[in-house]
C-alpha cells in the first residue's frame, strides 16, 4: 500500500518482504530519515513464490521507466526470489542476504533460508508472553484495575495524556513487559502523597513527564477550551506531579520530544529490564 501522502515526482521506494514486512519498514524509515529528499513509498508483502516475485519485478520495471531508478529495501530470504527482483533496474538493497552470507562465510554455516523464522510462532512461548503482556496492559490501562498489580513488571505513572498508554502497550508489545499505567490526578497532588494502590509497589514505579505546552495542545485536541486543557492547569499538574515524583523518589523523564519507541527504549534501559525470552 501506498503512503496516502505520496506525490508522483517523489523517488520511489520499494519495501519487499517475504513476510509483514515490518522488518524491512523499519530500516528502510531509519535509513531514508538520513536524507532530505521526498520518497514514495510503495509496500509489497508476503513475496514467498516465483510469480510474486516476478509481479513485484514488474512494477519495479514499470516505474523505473518513468523517471529515475527506483530504491528498493528488500528482507526477502529466498535467493531465488531476490534473484528475479534482482532484475529490475534498481537500487537494491538486501537487508536479509547481506548480512547472511558474511555470517555464513564466518560461522562456516549455510543460512537455513527459511521464510518466516525471523518472526515469532503463535504456539511460541514468547508469542504467549507478549499476548499475555497486552493483555495486562489492556486490563490496567489507566488505574482502571488495581487487581494483580503484583504481576506488574512496571508501572507507568503521570499526569492524564502525557503518553503513558501508548507507551504501556509498546513496552508489552515489543518487549513482552506487564506494563500497569495509573494517572496522577489534582486530589493526589492536594494530599501530596500517592494513591494508597501505588503505594506498596512503588518500587516498580516510573514516570512520564511532558512540558505543559505541548499537554495543553493535545488535551485541546479533546476537550478545547475546558479547564482541563488550559495552559495555567497544565503547568500546574505538571509541575505538581514532578515535586511528587520527585519527593517520593520515582525516576522519571520527559516524553515532549521523544517518540514512543525512544521513551520505551529509554525506560528499558534505565530500567535494565532484558526482553522476556
Amino acid at each position: 500500500m501506498n503512503d496516502p501522502t505520496d506525490h508522483k515526482d517523489n523517488r520511489a521506494v520499494f519495501i519487499l518482504s517475504d513476510g509483514t514486512g515490518i522488518t524491512a519498514e523499519a530500516l528502510a524509515r531509519a535509513v531514508l530519515s538520513q536524507f532530505d529528499v521526498p520518497f514514495r513509498k510503495v509496500r509489497i508483502p508476503f513475496i514467498d513464490d516465483a510469480e510474486k516475485a516476478e509481479a513485484a519485478r514488474l512494477l519495479i520495471e514499470t516505474e523505473g521507466a518513468r523517471g529515475k531508478r527506483p530504491i528498493v529495501f528488500s528482507t526477502l530470504v529466498k535467493p531465488d526470489l531476490s534473484a528475479v527482483v534482482r532484475r529490475a533496474n534498481a537500487v537494491h538493497l538486501e537487508l536479509i542476504q547481506t548480512f547472511a552470507d558474511l555470517l555464513s562465510a564466518e560461522l562456516g554455516v549455510v543460512s537455513a533460508q527459511a521464510i518466516g523464522r525471523s518472526h515469532e510462532r503463535p504456539e511460541s512461548g514468547t508469542y504467549r508472553n507478549r499476548i499475555d503482556a497486552i493483555h495486562f496492559s489492556i486490563e490496567h490501562d489507566d488505574g482502571q484495575s488495581h487487581r494483580d498489580l503484583g504481576s506488574a513488571d512496571l508501572i507507568l505513572v503521570g499526569v492524564s495524556r502525557c503518553g503513558k498508554t501508548p507507551t504501556s502497550m509498546y513496552l508489552a508489545l515489543q518487549y513482552g513487559l506487564n506494563v500497569a499505567n495509573y494517572p496522577l490526578i489534582p486530589e493526589d497532588f492536594q494530599r501530596g502523597t500517592l494513591p494508597s494502590a501505588l503505594k506498596p509497589y512503588k518500587h516498580k514505579l516510573f514516570g512520564l513527564s511532558i512540558a505543559p505546552e505541548r499537554l495543553s495542545q493535545i488535551r485541546n485536541e479533546r476537550m478545547r477550551d475546558s479547564r482541563y486543557a488550559s495552559i495555567d492547569n497544565c503547568r500546574w499538574e505538571v509541575a505538581q506531579a514532578e515535586k511528587l515524583m520527585q519527593r517520593e523518589g520515582i525516576h522519571w523523564l520527559s516524553s515532549t520530544t521523544r517518540s514512543i519507541e525512544e521513551i520505551s527504549a529509554a525506560i528499558v534501559q534505565e530500567c535494565d529490564f532484558g526482553r522476556k525470552e
